[in-house]
């Protein structure tokens, strides 16, 4: 049997992974909570791989590295190396040490256990089958979007994603819209619908009065009402009709629960087919509820970042300069869209504040840039405009979320956070 030492500070992260790998007979798993005691680990036990997060504290990535080195008996052990944020730079720093590959988190499963196949010589089941699954927190609903089908490895990975997001925003009690967006299921895919709704009833811990399923699906729907365990889910085919329902019973804002319907409003049932990417995201503004942070991490993680803001408004890049001065992020700004354009071509951001409307070259012509020229960095749409279209071309132009002006510097952060920081 095979022997493998994760290393991750993530304690749900470490979770899914020990889970799937450990499922079978073919590998045994060791669990490092942090560098220090993976160093131990590595002491004691010689596994046959090691996977670890390359943002680990107090004794880094690459002490833990050099301690392996170190040892005859762990010098060879193969490497791989998970990261939030890494440049070319780094990667190459740690090829010496055994490194073998560096996925960015969030990491795609299916080439994760393909490079464990390749360096283990095991052979780990995927659920091949179509499916594309996205969760999103708004005024403490969490958003699940599923389309294409029920992917079991995908419906695993969702149980840790809404555990990661209620906590990210300390959501006290959880609500629920699970859309199945242009998906047809029938009897066969009984026991992954199961699986869907079990999943998030475990992982949310709510009420089942607080779920809701958004489907135009017979079978969905008939599966639902005659299964006497899911009697208080409602399922519904209107997406302002769900928001207001769940916001009412918790007493949140009408009128909030219509703005977000009526943007969003027309992509939730007919959504288009993926154009390769990994995920299909469902995006609204930032809720605004305070939540603690843990500033010691954020200024670990974030302190390397460069963050463009492309804004005609002074006052925006004074915002969002303060915002993440605190946390040790750089803040490139430009006036215009056309200064943008010029200056990413030889520099690299980790995240763009887009405006949409500017004078010279908005920010439709910048979206369009970065599509023609396959940049693929995250862009966060900052505007007053809150039109239904124009919010859906530029979600079809590839942003990744859209923040209605005024801002707040809580709301921009933890927007932020979201797109930057998942582990998922």
């Amino acid at each position: 049997m095979k022997q493998i030492l994760i290393i991750d500070e993530s304690p749900l992260f470490r979770e899914y992974l020990n889970l799937r790998l450990s499922g079978g007979d073919q590998a045994e798993v060791t669990v490092a909570v942090n560098a220090l005691d993976g160093v131990a680990k590595l002491r004691t036990t010689y596994p046959d791989l090691i996977i670890m997060d390359f943002s680990l504290k107090r004794q880094g990535c690459l002490e833990v590295l050099k301690h392996k080195m170190e040892n005859p008996n762990t010098i060879k052990i193969p490497v791989i190396v998970m990261a939030q944020h890494i440049d070319q730079k780094k990667i190459i720093e740690l090829a010496p040490y055994g490194v073998k590959k560096v996925f960015a988190k969030p990491v795609k499963i299916d080439a994760l256990f393909s490079t464990l196949s390749e360096l283990l010589g095991l052979s780990f089941s995927i659920d091949e089958s179509p499916g594309i699954v996205e969760t999103h927190v708004n005024d403490d609903i969490i958003f699940i979007e599923i389309a294409q089908g029920l992917n079991r490895d995908k419906l695993d990975l969702l149980r840790f994603k809404i555990i990661e997001l209620i906590e990210l925003y300390e959501i006290r009690v959880p609500k629920v819209i699970v859309m199945l967006s242009d998906i047809k299921l029938s009897f066969a895919d009984a026991p992954n619908m199961q699986k869907l709704l079990e999943t998030v009833l475990v992982a949310s811990k709510t009420s089942k009065r607080y779920i809701r399923v958004l489907t135009r699906d017979a079978f969905a729907r008939k599966f639902i009402e005659e299964q006497k365990d899911y009697e208080d889910i409602e399922v519904v085919s209107n997406l302002q009709y769900a928001m207001d329902g769940l916001l009412a019973e918790l007493g949140g804002s009408m009128e909030y629960a219509e703005k977000k319907a009526e943007i969003i409003g027309d992509r939730i049932l007919a959504a288009p087919e993926a154009s390769g990417g990994e995920s299909m995201q469902l995006r609204f503004d930032a809720d605004e509820r305070p939540r603690k942070l843990d500033m010691d991490s954020l200024k670990e993680s974030m302190q390397n970042l460069r963050i463009a803001v492309v804004d005609d408004d002074f006052v925006i890049h004074e915002l969002i300069k303060n915002t993440f001065r605190t946390v040790g992020a750089e803040v490139v700004t430009y006036g215009d869209g056309e200064d943008y354009m010029a200056a990413v071509r030889q520099e690299h951001f980790a995240l763009v504040f887009l405006d949409l409307m500017m004078p010279k070259v908005d920010g439709f012509s910048v979206l369009n840039y970065h599509r023609t020229r396959n940049i693929t960095v995250p862009v966060i749409v900052l505007s007053a405009v809150t039109q239904r279209d124009t919010v859906i071309r530029a979600f079809q132009m590839g942003i990744k979320s859209y923040l209605t002006k005024p801002l707040k510097p809580d709301a921009i952060f933890k927007k932020a956070i979201e797109i930057l920081e998942p582990n998922f």
